[in-house]
């Protein structure tokens, strides 16, 4: 004979899931249902505009919905990603993060959120590598040149940066070259890149994303890059460790991420706009020609990459024994 209790609480457990699954699968089909705000975590006009704003307007489109653009510079990307951790987990504020507060800071200072933990990844939208840029009034041509003028003058050559991957950047070439630059800090990509543009300071390690347009055109001189191979976006230029300075290596990537406990089927809605808009030929090409590379990435997958840079940059901060002011 059947237990009826037993087979009341497989009735009840089935409903259950039964009306789990559907509910999931409305509350999926029905986002989004307002405009999402995306958060960029430097002020307007740099690699975070770059990066952000074509994409966002190739997911509205796609979820047939408004996606807003909030700006939101400081502390080198750490104060956007404190709004997000604070916002409620249901899909509409997100954050367009690049790899400086998420994996970059938390490796050599303290910050008020956890990388892994605070925060539930999307997806990864770009891998790229930071370009060696000074203006012309440095007469270095080549990271050897740089090294001697460097030497030759201590703390009298400026490097700027928004903080982040590219102030780690320079620290780890003064650190492998033994030279003694100094750091100027910006709240974002856009004051730094007029200050760079008019001599105010001598050279960065930005992001390529904006930057290949001024080499082109001589009103900047790329030194070099700062991954493992040459740009396709700038293939004169060597990579610094090939130059002159071995074992450098600074590498970035931009991605969304959402509150955690968001919702893991929205999640997934957001990542599959996210995916379709970067298989666009005028996403793609647009991105290539900003020296980025476009990723199709999952959750989990961009949650590895987290995971894995962390440790490098934690790792690479004890190599060279750099301490960030």
């Amino acid at each position: 004979m059947i237990d009826l209790n037993v087979f009341k609480r497989f009735l009840l457990c089935y409903f259950v899931l039964y009306f789990s699954i559907s509910y999931g699968v409305s509350i999926a089909q029905d986002f989004p249902q307002r405009p999402i705000r995306i958060i960029l975590p430097f002020a307007p006009g740099g690699t975070a505009d770059i990066v952000g704003r074509p994409l966002a307007v190739k997911m509205g489109e796609l979820l047939t919905q408004n996606m807003l653009i909030d700006n939101r510079g400081g502390a080198g990307g750490v104060l956007a990603a404190s709004m997000l951790v604070k916002s409620p987990p249901d899909g509409y504020t997100l954050l367009l993060a690049s790899s400086g507060a998420i994996t970059v800071i938390p490796s050599y200072s303290k910050v008020p959120y956890d990388p892994i933990q605070d925060f539930a990844p999307i997806g990864q939208v770009v891998s790229g590598q930071l370009l060696l840029l000074v203006h012309p009034m440095v007469p270095a041509k080549s990271v050897t040149d740089l090294v001697k003028i460097a030497n030759s003058k201590p703390k009298q050559l400026t490097y700027g940066s928004a903080g982040g991957v590219g102030q780690l950047a320079g620290d780890l070439f003064n650190s492998l070259a033994r030279v003694n630059m100094v750091h100027v800090a910006y709240r974002g990509g856009g004051p730094m890149t007029v200050d760079l543009l008019s001599g105010h300071i001598d050279l960065a390690f930005p992001g390529l994303s904006g930057f290949v347009p001024y080499v082109k055109s001589g009103r900047l001189r790329g030194i070099a890059v700062t991954g493992t191979r040459r740009s396709t976006a700038l293939p004169d230029l060597p990579t610094i460790a090939s130059a002159g300075l071995k074992g450098y290596e600074a590498t970035t990537f931009w991605g969304l991420l959402a509150p955690a406990k968001t919702p893991n089927i929205i999640l997934k809605r957001i990542n599959q706009s996210m995916v379709d808009a970067l298989k666009q030929d005028e996403l793609i090409q647009y991105y290539v020609s900003q020296g980025n590379e476009p990723v199709l990435s999952s959750p989990e997958a961009f949650s590895l990459v987290i995971k894995n840079e962390l440790e490098k940059w934690r790792k690479l901060v004890l190599f060279a024994g750099i301490k960030v002011e």
